[in-house]
C-alpha cells in the first residue's frame, strides 16, 4: 500500500486539495499497475508564518 505525503502552503480550495488527491492517485495507480484502493494520499498544509525560505518565513518572504 503506497502512502504518498504532500506538504504544501495552506491556502488552496477544498476543491483543489480533492483534485490533487485524485490525480496523484491517478498516476500511482498508473505507474505501479495497482488498485486505486490501496492508494493512500496525505496533504499536510503548513501556514506560511511556519514555511521558510532563506531564513525568512513565506509571510515576510512576498513583501521583501
Amino acid at each position: 500500500m503506497p502512502i504518498v505525503n504532500i506538504q504544501i502552503l495552506e491556502g488552496r480550495s477544498e476543491e483543489k486539495i480533492k483534485e490533487v488527491i485524485s490525480n496523484v492517485t491517478g498516476v500511482m495507480c498508473t505507474t505501479l499497475n495497482i488498485s486505486k484502493e490501496t492508494v493512500r494520499v496525505v496533504i499536510t498544509e503548513t501556514p506560511k508564518t511556519h514555511w521558510g525560505i532563506g531564513g525568512v518565513s513565506v509571510s515576510d518572504y512576498a513583501n521583501r
